[in-house]
């Protein structure tokens, strides 16, 4: 019982935590990389990062284990914040 109760708060922690992770580097990616102006590719980018926290909630408990979902939002969180950083370099030089 205390095995299932853990494996339920690490999917709930990793759709809080994990998933809020995820749409701020998907925001922030998007601000960055979005062809438009400043002002209208940061509003873009908020919005459709609730679009995306929604989807990383579902993919948590949608996933067999617990080690997927952490996997299914922390990897992809890096690989946009990533994107981020490179964006960031090429748009400073």
């Amino acid at each position: 019982m205390m095995r299932y109760r853990l494996a339920v708060f690490s999917r709930t922690a990793a759709a809080i935590l994990g998933g809020y992770a995820l749409a701020s580097a998907a925001a922030a990616c998007l601000a960055v990389w979005l062809p438009m102006g400043r002002a209208d590719a940061v509003t873009t980018a908020q919005m459709l990062s609730f679009v995306v926290y929604a989807c990383g909630v579902i993919w948590v408990f949608a996933t067999r284990n617990a080690w997927r979902a952490w996997a299914g939002i922390l990897g992809p969180a890096a690989l946009l914040g990533g994107l981020f950083l490179a964006g960031r370099m090429m748009g400073a030089a």
